[in-house]
């Protein structure tokens, strides 16, 4: 049977001003940072289906129904806002379904859930990833921070495994380092699988008849620098954490 997982998010623009004396000039680069993530998947055999955030923006799923159609959901590097507020919504002012509610009833009826860490997932920088409160935190294994949540570690922080589960099978205690995480809280009940630092890293749990991970660090650069997404690991890794939520494994 085809495994369908769908990942919203890690996608941006820069617009960059160049000043030269006097004059300046501009330029604009759009970036995705899916590719690791999306190849350990497919190699795993899921069948990926893309959405960078200005089209999840508009064509991410309304209904626990539409989402249904897959077995897991990925999250990652995309704020609440651009799941909130649709184009219809800001700018006509239509009424449309809160999709992070949607996100939630559709673990509770069985899907599965990944939030994957960053600058706009979780809280992130200034606070502006704003699932703290919503829908969607009810889902996850972990209680988030109502602040900025980053802890930023240039120096590198290696993660440990700290519990025996599915997702982690075969893998090695230790891990190459990452630069940074989201600082995240455990509810009570969830398997807490691995830490950086202190803090918990990967964080497995149940909600209603579905499942749910909180990875709080990147599946990419910058905080996934090159030894960790070139990690041998790294497939499995994803792969095993997909299956589990989607209910394929354990």
């Amino acid at each position: 049977m085809t495994k369908r997982i769908l990942i919203a998010g890690e996608s941006w623009t820069v617009h960059s001003i160049h000043q030269k004396g006097f004059d300046s000039f501009t330029t604009t680069e759009y970036a995705e940072g899916v590719r690791w993530l999306r190849a350990a998947l497919e190699d795993g055999g899921w069948d990926v289906t893309y959405q960078p955030a200005h089209i999840a923006a508009r064509d991410f799923p309304f209904t626990p129904e539409e989402l249904a159609a897959y077995d897991c959901v990925i999250l990652s590097d995309i704020g609440a806002n651009t799941l909130l507020l649709h184009p219809d919504t800001f700018s006509r002012s239509k009424m449309l379904p809160n999709r992070l509610a949607a996100i939630r009833d559709y673990v509770a009826k069985g899907g599965g859930f990944i939030m994957v860490g960053g600058y706009l997932t979780f809280q992130g920088i200034d606070a502006k990833g704003q699932y703290a409160g919503s829908p969607a935190e009810e889902a996850l294994p972990v209680r988030l921070m109502r602040a900025d949540d980053r802890v930023e570690a240039p120096q590198g922080v290696v993660p440990k495994i700290s519990k025996d589960h599915p997702i982690v099978a075969g893998l090695d205690s230790e891990w190459p380092a990452l630069l940074g995480y989201n600082r995240l809280t455990a509810k009570p009940g969830a398997d807490v699988i691995a830490m950086a630092g202190d803090d918990p890293l990967l964080v497995a749990g149940r909600f209603g008849q579905g499942r749910a991970v909180a990875f709080a660090s990147d599946c990419g650069p910058h905080w996934a620098p090159p030894p960790f997404v070139d990690w041998s690991g790294y497939g499995p890794l994803w792969t095993q954490m997909a299956d589990w939520a989607g209910g394929r494994i354990g």
